[in-house]
């Protein structure tokens, strides 16, 4: 159970967006006072932040501006998306997490910050672990030797390098929390930059029962994926661990793409036959997260199904279409999160 926020003051960037918009939320029904900073606001619903400020973090006096009179540091900013996005753009996007991770590593010592937790990505481990359909579960010690994802990958490992060698040269209290596939509510489900369980929703949502939505790739590709409450809630203890190595934070329960698309349409209830699109951006063949290392050092990990949260998932974005006229019936059957004593 992470410890009550009671007199925090602090700050998350990337609070306009998916997860850091979860967070600002956790941390304000905590009681912190909370800054959110981003260059842009949340799309789906208004920050509960006390103070959001729009502010192009690549610039080094905004991120002074986002630290100031903060105790902790929550630096979720980044350029990112799903791998239609972030294989298309790699010049822009490591010039720009570059930017924004060494500034805002800078301006947080030159502000005295009492934590600073960078958050990481999954894609930071080496492609020829991630070879295989059945693939073995990462450790984090698997990240080194280097041979991240192109782009995306090789800026947050450099990154997380940085935010050690902050640790080690200057004494900023740190934390590095690598993600592993987080999806759920208010997240993107169109346009570009969203990721693989809300783009399923999306098409399933769509589509006509009986119809046929594409996959990308030939549909036998393995994933692990996190819901965000499990994501937010271990940020929050990974945070008082206490721990500066990185972390991995996300579940072990691997399945095929094609596997997440028949649990979108089983909860959607409609029957969908899938067209496999080998064309399209696939990432690596396998990806799984190995969660020893996080239940040793927090004595938790995250605990919803897949089936359950991708209910939440398409529930939401089934709602979010028909408000347009977009979404095919049936509508999905409310269903609440099962209450768990880890998030307490």
């Amino acid at each position: 159970m992470s410890r009550a926020a009671d007199g925090r003051r602090v700050v998350v960037t990337g609070a306009g967006g998916f997860i850091g918009h979860h967070l600002v939320r956790r941390l304000k029904a905590q009681g912190a006072w909370v800054r959110g900073v981003d260059v842009k606001r949340p799309q789906f619903e208004a920050s509960p932040a006390d103070d959001f400020q729009l502010l192009d973090l690549r610039e080094f006096e905004n991120c002074r501006a986002a630290v100031a009179e903060v105790d902790e540091v929550y630096q979720l900013a980044a350029d990112m998306g799903g791998i239609g996005y972030i294989t298309k753009v790699h010049a822009s996007l490591t010039r720009n997490n570059a930017l924004i991770n060494a500034h805002m590593l800078e301006a947080s010592r030159l502000a005295a910050v009492q934590r600073y937790l960078y958050t990481s990505s999954a894609c930071v481990y080496p492609s020829h672990l991630q070879e295989d359909e059945a693939v073995a579960p990462l450790r984090e010690e698997d990240a080194i030797p280097a041979d991240p994802e192109k782009g995306y990958g090789w800026e947050k490992l450099f990154s997380e390098q940085l935010t050690a060698y902050f640790h080690e040269a200057y004494g900023l209290d740190t934390r590095i929390v690598r993600f592993h596939n987080i999806y759920g509510p208010l997240g993107s489900y169109e346009g570009g930059r969203e990721k693989a369980p809300a783009a399923i929703c999306r098409k399933v949502a769509e589509v006509e029962d009986g119809g046929t939505i594409e996959v990308w790739g030939d549909g036998n590709q393995t994933r692990s994926f996190c819901y965000v409450d499990d994501c937010v809630e271990g940020i929050l203890r990974i945070a008082d661990s206490g721990y500066s190595e990185p972390l991995n934070l996300g579940t072990d329960e691997l399945v095929t793409v094609d596997q997440l698309a028949t649990t979108a349409s089983g909860v959607a209830g409609k029957k969908i036959r899938l067209h496999h699109e080998l064309d399209q951006p696939q990432g690596v063949r396998g990806r799984n997260s190995d969660n020893s290392l996080l239940q040793k050092i927090t004595g938790w990990q995250p605990t919803t199904p897949l089936r359950e949260g991708m209910h939440q998932t398409y529930q939401w974005v089934w709602h979010q279409l028909a408000a347009e006229d977009r979404a095919k019936p049936p509508a999905p059957a409310p269903q609440i999160l099962m209450a768990r004593a880890a998030h307490a």
